[in-house]
């Protein structure tokens, strides 16, 4: 079955020109965000055939009419042509209870994504780790190697340095995206530094269906090519949205390499967009069960 709904993007920035990548990281940011440009898209998503409940409609019709209705509050309904289509599929995890929307093709320019799902839904406690304190854990993630893509979906406790408060209304979209960067890094350096890390360009919060989510985007210098290894300059473009539930953050990234931004980066963007914290079902396991368990 497939379904279709039409948004338009919000401002996004753009890598087009060359000098930008001999500047320092800062005024990369500042000349990013001040290079965005506007566009729009036509996303169109399929879904596989699946048993549906007694109104004749299955849980993943269901997801994709939530986000829809929901994507339409962040990203106004508007006209677009052809040329502006974008064709994407649903996942949906039902361990962790969330699901978002991935890019599938962009027909006018006769690109496929190659995705490879690198790492399957699984329960928080036997997730990868993406620091040495194990805090910050990747619950899924898939990677599209031949277009540098990552897409994953990280699970991890605030940061209580940074969102001292226990009520999230009082949270600013900055702190939520300061706490979720401090724990995200390989390395065993402290928060401060693995801040220093990224640049962040921009940070805002929204509303949908009664829950809280944070977008922010960002630049990390460093990427995993062994290509871009030997250019010190280049940096990876980042998106993000942050939702929390059961006192964890739930947090849904996308990235590609600064240079490829500009004909990625609106695609990534309505991934980010789509992200949404699903009812629990009997299949979910809070982060917080059984940690000691790792299988």
């Amino acid at each position: 079955m497939a379904a279709t709904a039409l948004l338009s993007s919000p401002p996004l920035p753009s890598s087009s020109n060359p000098s930008i990548l001999s500047t320092p990281l800062k005024k990369q940011s500042k000349i990013l965000w001040n290079q965005k440009k506007c566009g729009k898209f036509r996303v169109c998503s399929e879904f596989c055939k699946e048993p549906t409940t007694q109104y004749g409609v299955s849980r993943r019709d269901l997801t994709f009419i939530a986000l829809s209705s929901s994507l339409s509050l962040i990203f106004p309904f508007s006209g677009v042509t052809a040329e502006e289509e974008l064709k994407m599929g649903s996942s949906v995890d039902d361990i962790n209870a969330y699901s978002y929307l991935y890019p599938i093709e962009m027909p006018s320019k006769n690109f496929v994504f190659k995705w490879v799902e690198t790492r399957k839904p699984e329960r928080y406690s036997s997730a990868a780790p993406l620091s040495p304190d194990a805090r910050l854990r990747i619950v899924s993630e898939r990677v599209d190697i031949i277009d540098n893509l990552i897409i994953s979906v990280s699970i991890g406790p605030p940061n209580a340095q940074l969102l001292k408060s226990k009520e999230k209304s009082t949270w600013s979209a900055k702190d939520v995206a300061d706490s979720v960067l401090s724990d995200k890094s390989a390395l065993r350096v402290t928060s401060t530094q693995r801040l220093a890390e990224s640049s962040l360009l921009d940070a805002h919060a929204s509303v949908i269906d009664g829950e809280s989510y944070w977008y922010y985007d960002y630049l990390v210098r460093k990427s995993p090519t062994k290509a871009a290894a030997q250019e010190s300059n280049l940096f990876r473009h980042y998106v993000a949205s942050t939702a929390e539930r059961d006192g964890y953050l739930y947090t849904l990234s996308a990235s590609t390499l600064g240079k490829q931004w500009e004909k990625m980066g609106p695609s990534l963007e309505k991934t980010v967009a789509s992200f949404r914290l699903l009812p629990p079902t009997e299949s979910y396991v809070p982060p917080y069960k059984d940690p000691w368990r790792f299988w």
